[in-house]
């Protein structure tokens, strides 16, 4: 039996282990200097003056929603297919997420349902780069800056990308990144939040660590004073230095990463583009696409069997997969609130149908890459109608 290709392995090398271990023996693991210039080198990555660092991407859209003034009563536009962060820190403030339908090629936030859903209440428009391709950005932001609405961009998939040249990071109000094990770079858990106001930066930094005025190193280095002062009721969402002497390896790594990624897109997008039952993804030409995920869609109707079935096969055949993702409205919580009725997302409830995340990521080999593919072709010409 060949070994088995898991949907994702994160790619930690030496330098990553040195760093968490020097970390580890200054004796300073939480939040300090490390976590300090891991927003610096990632707002310069980005090109954007300010980066604030937290422990999970949810984490980082809750912070940005609470700055930009969301509250209850307000409403806040969300596509349906997302994961369940997105929707979940607009609860947090009290405030209603409004799910509209995505795009049938990328999968991304339709534009037109977007702009329908808008009402005197929207306050802020989340904005979620599907598996690492950009939205069409130019257009939501029109349409938000026309209205006085936020736009806070869901960037857990989408470093490094660009659109229209520019930096996904530097184009919304607020961008959030995420550096979960299975992302384009790791923390293991943690965040990033991105802006050019100031005043909302220091905001996040504050409410990041209870709302305090001081952190631990201006409390506990000799520089330091025992003094703070509360000056909101925040939370605990800091990043660690530990996370951060991870992370700081890793963001030199991405462009690299981001280069291997996209080399097994094109090899899967050439393998598998004369294949009638596979859709390839669509890529937008005024994007750079960070390959977060590959993600195929079937044409059931040429098939003879549904798309768990060939996840299933695929597993059997020693190769991991992932759905990216269960639309919001078909899970029970939203599912038992009329406020989304299953009509409103034709496109979503089509596409989850027929979606299956492949592997991909750098610590894959070219054999990989190709067993993937083989094995896919082969249960695809095995079950064709």
């Amino acid at each position: 039996m060949k070994p088995f290709i898991p949907f994702h392995l994160p790619d930690i090398g030496e330098e990553e282990i040195c760093s968490v271990v020097e970390t580890i023996r200054s004796g300073w693991l939480t939040t300090g200097k490390k976590t300090k210039q891991f927003e610096r080198e990632f707002a310069d990555f980005v090109g954007t003056p300010h980066a604030v660092a937290v422990n999970s991407c949810t984490a980082a859209l809750h912070l940005a929603l609470e700055v930009v003034g969301v509250t209850a009563g307000d409403e806040v536009i969300v596509p349906t297919m997302t994961f369940a962060a997105t929707a979940e820190v607009v609860h947090y403030c009290r405030a209603l997420p409004v799910l509209v339908d995505c795009q049938s090629d990328t999968l991304n936030i339709d534009i037109e349902a977007l702009e329908r859903a808008i009402t005197p209440k929207t306050k802020a428009i989340i904005p979620v780069h599907f598996a690492g391709q950009p939205c069409e950005m130019a257009r939501i932001l029109e349409i938000a800056k026309s209205r006085n609405i936020k736009v806070i961009e869901d960037a857990a998939h989408a470093l490094p990308a660009k659109y229209q040249g520019r930096m996904v990071g530097t184009l919304g109000d607020i961008t959030c990144f995420s550096f979960y094990a299975t992302k384009t770079m790791t923390t293991g858990e943690g965040g990033m939040a991105t802006t050019e106001n100031a005043e909302w930066a220091e905001h996040m930094r504050m409410l990041s660590l209870h709302g305090i005025s001081r952190d631990a190193v201006n409390r506990y280095t000799p520089e330091g004073s025992w003094y703070y002062e509360i000056r909101y009721p925040g939370y605990k969402y800091n990043l660690t230095d530990m996370a951060s002497a991870l992370g700081i390896p890793q963001l030199r790594k991405c462009h690299d990463f981001a280069t291997i990624r996209h080399k097994y897109a094109m090899r899967y997008n050439e393998a598998f583009k004369d294949v009638p039952e596979i859709v390839i993804p669509h890529v937008n030409e005024d994007i750079e696409h960070a390959w977060h995920l590959y993600v195929i869609q079937l044409d059931l109707q040429r098939l003879r069997i549904g798309r768990d079935e060939i996840i299933d096969l695929l597993k059997q055949e020693g190769i991991g997969t992932s759905v990216h993702f269960i639309p919001l409205h078909l899970h029970p919580y939203y599912s038992n609130n009329n406020t989304y009725p299953l009509k409103s997302f034709p496109v979503a409830n089509q596409a989850f149908k027929c979606i299956i995340s492949l592997p991909i990521y750098p610590k894959m080999t070219d054999a990989d890459v190709q067993r993937v593919i083989d094995v896919v072709t082969q249960i695809i010409q095995k079950h064709r109608r």
